[in-house]
């Protein structure tokens, strides 16, 4: 397993790399917009409005706790593919094991914070008197699961590394149709509200968390267990890279806060006294509606991500632009194909989450995605280079571009565009989007220059 994996990353065609690895990925992600789906049309016809807003206001902190799993699992990433591609396997086990009780034990904590301060944090994120309990309860279920739930993402990462990448993508399939099931049954036969929304996502995390494990336990993955050596210089390389993803996740949980404080006031001055909690919930429809998209170009950008630092690592910089080259092509066909669905049909769309009744909301969100859906004619180019450039050990860059993307960019435009009432709120992210693969574009440049410059050092001095 271990030289067939190597091999597949450093001597594959790029394009049968792509439908191998990247491929599996789409089809990962693509079953966790499924559920994502699902899971809005459950709260939207079932649950209502009022559930809708209150589950939206109480994500951004469930975000920010996964987000820290993320910034492990994903900064390890990067480490550890670059060390195998030096053939270092003890560094990487060592980054391995590490990462992993890192992941748990930042779990531990956040879920405990989560958890007892969930009334303040709620108040804190923009939820009324209305909104507040229902939030509440939907956050202290997702801590309660906190410590083994956030591993599974970390280890989706793992499992791609060591080659598993079929397992990855049946285990994430796996996870996603429990979760529907239990959602069936909680909120359908069990009669239960926004707390069974909660704990069929958790319970089933938890449970592909043990089998994700499973490959590492029995020591049949490339990546094994060994006993953790903590240093500062592996801590802060983790930080560092997976501080762009980290920072893009926070940012972009801030930024959701703001946005919810915005359309709160905007909704009361434009809509009415209730209208607070109708633009919040058409801001929750947009989020489950970019679930049938941003899933899908983030599969691709994060499947290649192994095979990128690989090649880094091994210093065969034509072959990572080989690579990134497939990435991009990718993502833009997604991009393309998904503005395009949100586009034509957003009624459609809108008519999932919303129940037919409710007249205002349907039509207040049938307009917003429809706004909403021209950042996908450039999400794809931000997204393909901020996963290249963490794949690559280029924390900084990728950080600028997370930042830029998530919070700079969006709190920018808030100001810019707060006369065109929700209009502007809606257009934002497209205007984001266009921002951001600017700067993409002028980081590519410079990167492009600074490979062109190894290649040449590589030609004139080989490795003996």
């Amino acid at each position: 397993m271990q030289r067939n994996t190597e091999k597949m990353y450093a001597e594959m065609n790029p394009w049968r790399l792509f439908f191998v690895v990247a491929l599996p990925g789409m089809i990962s992600m693509f079953a966790m917009s499924v559920y994502s789906i699902v899971e809005g049309i459950f709260i939207g016809q079932i649950l209502g409005e009022g559930a809708f807003a209150a589950i939206n206001i109480a994500m951004p902190l469930v975000m920010i706790n996964f987000s820290l799993a993320d910034l492990i699992g994903v900064g390890a990433s990067a480490p550890i593919s670059i060390a195998l591609g030096r053939e270092d396997h003890k560094t990487a086990n060592n980054i391995f094991s590490c990462s992993v009780l890192m992941i748990f034990l930042a779990s531990v904590l956040m879920g405990s914070v989560m958890f007892f301060a969930a009334e303040p944090l709620s108040r804190m994120m923009g939820a009324d008197d209305l909104l507040l309990d229902t939030a509440v309860r939907y956050l202290r279920t997702v801590a309660l699961c906190s410590p083994l739930a956030t591993i599974f993402f970390a280890m989706d990462n793992y499992l791609r590394i060591s080659g598993f990448v079929k397992t990855s993508m049946f285990i994430n399939v796996g996870s996603n149709l429990l979760t529907i099931g239990l959602l069936t049954f909680f909120l359908l036969k069990c009669k239960m509200d926004v707390v069974g929304s909660a704990l069929a996502t958790s319970l089933s995390m938890c449970a592909c968390s043990v089998v994700a494990l499973i490959p590492f336990v029995t020591k049949k993955a490339l990546l094994k267990f060994v006993k953790p050596k903590f240093s500062f210089a592996m801590i802060k390389q983790i930080v560092a890279c997976g501080s762009p993803v980290f920072l893009n996740n926070v940012s972009g949980r801030i930024t959701s806060i703001l946005m919810n404080i915005s359309l709160m006031t905007l909704g009361v001055q434009i809509l009415g006294e209730t209208g607070g909690q109708t633009a919040v919930a058409t801001y929750a429809v947009l989020m489950y509606s970019s679930d049938l998209c941003w899933p899908l170009l983030y599969g691709i950008a994060d499947s290649l991500s192994p095979a990128l630092g690989y090649n880094w690592g091994a210093q065969n910089y034509g072959r990572v632009k080989r690579i990134a080259k497939t990435s991009y092509v990718g993502t833009a066909i997604i991009g393309l194909i998904s503005t395009s669905i949100l586009f034509f049909f957003p009624d459609v769309i809108a008519s999932w989450f919303v129940n037919a009744d409710d007249t205002t909301l349907l039509t207040l969100s049938t307009h917003a995605i429809r706004l909403f859906c021209l950042a996908y004619l450039f999400r794809w180019f931000g997204v393909s280079t901020q996963s290249y450039f963490s794949a690559i050990g280029k924390p900084l860059q990728a950080t600028i571009l997370s930042v830029g993307c998530a919070f700079v960019f969006p709190i920018v435009l808030l100001g810019g565009l707060w006369g065109f009432g929700l209009d502007g709120i809606w257009f934002n992210f497209t205007g984001v989007n266009i921002l951001t693969a600017s700067l993409a574009f002028i980081l590519l440049i410079l990167l492009r220059k600074e490979i062109k410059l190894k290649q040449n050092q590589y030609n004139n001095d080989p490795p003996a």
